[in-house]
């Protein structure tokens, strides 16, 4: 890098962390105000708010806002240059437009790999303690979130043929009672099993089946198999048999990957919105980037108005960004609109957008 790219890069830099920690003591401030009263109903002591909440929901809202972070510094800090001639200084002394970017695509190159790699393994942990606390204390005070220890008649499919239910379970000692698995050739039952009582086995991560029947039908026969205990792995976990409307957020990538294939196994209703958040988890971090170079033309050019005009424009494409993508995402969601293409289309409109706008600032 050459002198200029480093005095860029470092403006960069510079701006974006600025941003970060004013906008984020912005967001925090305003939170706090909106939940003051839920935290005086939790009776906890400001230490512990701040520890088991403001820990998971500070790397959750930067994450959530790090594109508009990048966009909004690219614009004040380019339209200062420009604002000061530097830029026509810069462009002037034969320097192409295109080079005059790369210390920007560099800059947003490190950015998206730093958002992609907490994407998949920093934020969801963060996304644990946050939705934890939400859901004991926010989202209870509410009624919007079902904060119960017990789960009666659950309904679920193993795969494409196979039933199970389980008549009571208790999501703290992971144990239940009355389960039942049923499998079908076509319309004909021809396995069935039932057990008194189910336990998660922690040393084994298995199933233990407590006075278990096991009936294997052919016909009019049917072969029946009593046992006292039985060890079973299942491909459900005792997560599976609770509600947690923040499942998909608290896990890592690997883990989100291996609940997608058993949820398409089981037939899941579900496997759009977690097909979706596992392409916005690579999806996101790619706008950085194309927000930058978006931020870099649109702002490089001096004008009057200056960083004022440059900043209206550089919000208003970030709320036609986010319409993209929230229209995108319901339609995916409520319409069976393919989820990739739900995740990925806003990067697509916009980065057409960054070319069009990249061939004439170059021009």
């Amino acid at each position: 890098m050459k002198i200029i790219d480093r005095y860029i890069f470092l403006k960069f830099l510079v701006t974006f962390f600025f941003c970060l920690a004013a906008l984020t003591v912005l967001v925090i401030v305003i939170d706090l105000s909106e939940k003051t009263d839920d935290f005086a109903k939790t009776g906890l002591p400001l230490k512990a708010i701040i520890k088991d909440y403001y820990f998971g929901f500070v790397p959750r809202i930067d994450a959530m806002l790090f594109p508009l972070f990048i966009f909004i510094s690219v614009i004040f800090f380019t339209s200062k240059m420009a604002n000061r001639s530097e830029v026509i200084a810069i462009l002037s002394s034969g320097v192409s437009f295109g080079r005059f970017l790369m210390p920007y695509i560099i800059g947003g190159l490190l950015f998206t790999g730093i958002l992609w790699w907490a994407n998949q393994y920093i934020l969801p942990p963060a996304n644990r303690k946050w939705a934890d606390f939400n859901s004991k204390y926010i989202d209870y005070n509410y009624g919007g979130y079902e904060n119960t220890s017990t789960i009666s008649n659950k309904y679920f499919k193993l795969d494409s043929f196979s039933y199970a239910g389980i008549r009571f379970y208790d999501t703290t000692s992971k144990t239940g009672n009355n389960f039942f698995i049923q499998k079908f050739h076509n319309t004909q039952l021809f396995y069935n099993l039932r057990a008194q009582n189910i336990t998660w086995d922690t040393a084994t991560r298995k199933w233990r089946l407590d006075n278990v029947v096991e009936r294997k039908i052919n016909g009019l026969h049917q072969q029946v198999t009593e046992q006292a205990t039985m060890q079973m792995n299942f491909n459900f976990k005792p997560r599976d048999l609770q509600r947690d409307d923040y499942m998909k957020d608290k896990m890592t990538t690997p883990e989100l990957n291996e609940f997608i294939k058993l949820e398409k196994i089981r037939g899941s209703e579900n496997v759009n919105s977690l097909i979706l958040e596992k392409q916005n988890r690579n999806a996101t971090p790619v706008s950085v980037l194309i927000l930058t170079i978006i931020g870099a033309t649109i702002s490089s050019k001096k004008i009057r108005g200056g960083s004022g005009f440059h900043l209206a424009v550089g919000v208003l494409i970030c709320v036609l960004y986010i319409l993209v993508g929230r229209f995108a995402s319901v339609f995916s969601l409520k319409a069976n609109f393919n989820p990739i293409i739900a995740a990925w289309l806003p990067n697509l409109v916009f980065a057409t957008l960054a070319y069009f706008l990249y061939k004439r600032a170059a021009k």
